[in-house]
């Protein structure tokens, strides 16, 4: 556009030189007197492009009826509440370290084999995992963090670097983890009701290789994928299932809603065209949501189900109302760019276990950081377990 154009230059006030759009020369324009020096005014008489891109950077558009409007060329700015914001940073760490050992108390210490050394407490396990995710270093570096902690008394023992490896590619943790993710939003349930969901991937350290039709040694880096459900006004994560790299986005819609509305009230989900198919309307509809999921062009209304026709016809015929729904789902990409940015998009260790752990991991210190920050901002006193009985713990 003429008007957004950085070489609109104002010679002197009120006289403003404007590049061509059809050759490399400019032409002058008077603001005052609303005349230009190019070929159209001097045919016409009337105010020409050049004019209408001076008043519009103005900030002054006069039309022809006489209406002025007056035209924004900024980018609305929404104001940060820097006094909770640097709280919540200056305190994050400190926090974060308490609330983490509030989430692990509800794991469940499995009954001890009969025989051999006896086994680790599985809080402590769980408590340096995350630790080590937060701190963004190796197993090894992060082994003064967890000493810090138990120090402070918030585990019981230290557990051995190598020994939180051992735990990280043991099957057995992917449940409890998983567990501990939905958990960690649950402070905030009486703040979200929007929902959106998505799926990211994590490269690993891994590499695929195989021969191609001439013989040749190819390879790509192996990754695996997050999927998860978000609560778009405070970034939390409600629910998460991590897989292979290949896996599609759309069926696992279904099972994050329910396992999110075991814990929330869900008023809308907004999601890609990834997941556009019946019965994920029909999914979003059962647990009482309205869904918002972007239609193809070739959609139609069909023999699909009544929510499936009703939305359909509101993203026909009144698309600006679908459109302000269905773009919450931008929050879900704006979570994973946190995540790794904050924790790193890449995964270290090497087995496919270990990776599905860790990237838990990740998504666990994420909520972790929402809730410190919304202490903060939102006001909340945080409890994991307030409400949960001993059989209802992750175990």
């Amino acid at each position: 556009m003429l008007a957004k154009s950085k070489q609109i230059r104002e010679l002197k006030p009120g006289l403003f030189l404007v590049p061509s759009q059809s050759h490399g020369g400019s032409y002058v324009v008077d603001a005052q007197a609303r005349t230009c020096t190019c070929p159209d005014y001097a045919t016409t008489g009337q105010p020409c492009k050049h004019v209408w891109a001076v008043e519009i950077r103005m900030g002054r558009v006069e039309v022809p009826e006489g209406t002025t409007l007056v035209t924004q060329t900024k980018k609305p700015t929404y104001q940060q509440n820097w006094t909770a914001y640097n709280a919540a940073q200056t305190t994050e760490k400190e926090r974060f370290e308490i609330l983490l050992r509030d989430l692990v108390k509800g794991v469940v210490q499995p009954a001890p084999k009969k025989t051999g050394r006896p086994a680790l407490q599985l809080a402590d396990v769980v408590y340096a995992a995350v630790t080590k995710v937060y701190s963004t270093v190796s197993g090894r570096r992060a082994s003064t963090d967890i000493r810090e902690c138990e120090q402070k008394g918030l585990l019981t023992r230290a557990p051995h670097y190598n020994s939180v490896f051992r735990y990280m590619e043991d099957a057995n943790l992917t449940p409890i983890l998983r567990g501990l993710v939905e958990q960690s939003a649950m402070p905030l349930q009486a703040v979200e009701t929007d929902f959106a969901i998505d799926g990211t991937g994590f490269s690993t350290c891994n590499y695929v290789r195989w021969f191609d039709e001439r013989g040749m040694e190819k390879k790509t880096q192996a990754w695996v994928k997050a999927h998860a459900m978000i609560g778009v006004k405070t970034h939390v994560v409600t629910a998460a299932e991590v897989t292979h790299g290949n896996q599609h986005d759309s069926p696992l819609l279904p099972m994050l809603t329910e396992r999110t509305a075991k814990n929330f009230t869900m008023r809308e989900v907004s999601a890609d065209k990834g997941y556009l198919s019946f019965s994920n309307y029909e999914a979003v509809e059962k647990v009482g949501a309205t869904p918002y999921i972007a239609f193809k062009e070739n959609s139609i209304a069909g023999d699909g189900p009544a929510i499936w026709k009703k939305l359909f016809h509101l993203y026909s015929f009144q698309r600006d109302e679908f459109l302000a729904h269905y773009h919450k789902r931008s929050n879900s990409e704006t979570v994973f760019s946190a995540v790794k940015r904050k924790f790193g998009p890449s995964l270290r260790s090497r087995l496919e276990t270990a990776q599905f752990n860790e990237v838990y991991c990740k998504l666990i210190a994420h909520n972790i950081v929402m809730v410190a920050h919304s202490i903060h901002e939102l006001g909340i006193a945080p409890q994991f377990w307030a409400q949960k009985t001993t059989e209802g713990r992750v175990a």
